[in-house]
């Protein structure tokens, strides 16, 4: 269990941000944050999940100052990041998704022009020995893989030992082996107190690394906690199975009347789903109804429901409520920001 308490590093509220106008929104603005909370503590990660063009990135660029908000309170270390001076970026680490680096600059000449802006930093040649920088020390930016300067940006982030670092997408990119470097490191830091903010889109990794996980969608948290308490709690045997089969089976009819209930659902090219809190009785309910109609499937495979599953119900969703009828000249009417 994780315990949510004590002081927090990062305090969200009611964030709102508007971009615009928008030509293509008949020149209004575009609300992309339409009321976020969030709440982030010392020796913790939390995680911030969401579809592309969600608000991740926005949100992480509010909450370092980086860019202004239309509306809402932020506390990041106790001081408003949109007014406060050095002291407070001197305190805090940023790893950006596009990196963010001189493109002409080689990276442990990088990192030691960073580390001098700092009254304590880490030690540089260690710092790019642990991510494997000292592999590529002599080559300029531009010319370094994206997971390379992805381990680049990392170490800029940390190298002057923040109480609190934002990384976007820190894993993007890099091969299994530098993955792991990076999770450990992550973990070394959490150990230490730091805490620690981010984003990615490999839902395995967020799954590994978080301590609570937010996920947002159209500019608002939908669902938030442990990943125990997203995939349904710790005590629950939350399962998940899958079978592949002709197309257009009425697979629910074969739980009819079981207890707990089930969920069941169709993909294309007859992929179902079957979540809940699966028991031998329902896999021999699914047998007995498929014997009784001659059907062999193709495959099927029982296993732990994922975060994966968590989100993609979500997004799911979300896009079921885009397919929705409405009527967009009277909206216009009613307001002039209108919320993505």
């Amino acid at each position: 269990m994780v315990l949510r308490t004590g002081s927090p590093c990062l305090e969200i509220e009611g964030l709102i941000h508007d971009v615009g106008p928008i030509a293509a929104e008949g020149g209004r603005m575009k609300r992309v944050l339409a009321g976020v909370d969030l709440t982030a503590y010392a020796g913790q990660v939390t995680v911030l999940l969401g579809v592309n063009g969600a608000g991740k990135t926005t949100t992480l660029e509010c909450a370092q100052g980086l860019r202004r908000r239309t509306g809402g309170f932020i506390r990041l270390l106790g001081e408003d990041p949109q007014t406060a001076g050095a002291d407070l970026r001197a305190r805090v680490g940023v790893m950006l998704q596009d990196g963010g680096l001189p493109p002409s600059a080689r990276p442990i000449a990088l990192l030691k022009h960073v580390a001098g802006m700092y009254r304590n930093p880490l030690p540089v040649d260690e710092l790019a020995e642990r991510l494997g920088l000292d592999q590529f020390s002599g080559t300029n930016i531009r010319r370094l893989s994206g997971g390379q300067k992805q381990r680049v940006a990392l170490a800029a982030a940390l190298v002057g030992r923040p109480e609190v670092v934002f990384l976007d997408e820190p894993s993007a990119g890099l091969d299994p082996q530098s993955r792991q470097v990076v999770f450990d490191l992550i973990h070394e830091l959490r150990a230490q107190g730091l805490g620690i903010i981010l984003t990615t889109h490999l839902l395995d990794d967020a799954e590994r690394l978080a301590d609570w996980v937010a996920i947002l969608d159209r500019g608002h948290i939908v669902a938030e906690g442990t990943v125990a308490e997203l995939l349904g709690g710790a005590t629950q045997a939350a399962r998940r199975m899958t079978v592949r089969a002709p197309s257009g089976l009425d697979l629910a009819a074969a739980f009819a009347g079981a207890r707990p209930a089930i969920e069941v659902r169709e993909s294309p090219a007859g992929h179902y789903t079957i979540e809940g809190e699966l028991t031998t009785a329902h896999l021999a309910a699914l047998a007995q109804w498929l014997d009784a109609r001659g059907i062999m499937p193709s495959s099927l495979e029982l296993g732990s429901r994922s975060l994966e599953d968590v989100f993609l119900g979500i997004a799911e969703a979300s896009a079921a409520q885009d397919s929705l009828p409405t009527n967009r000249a009277h909206e216009a009417e009613g307001r002039k920001v209108e919320t993505a």
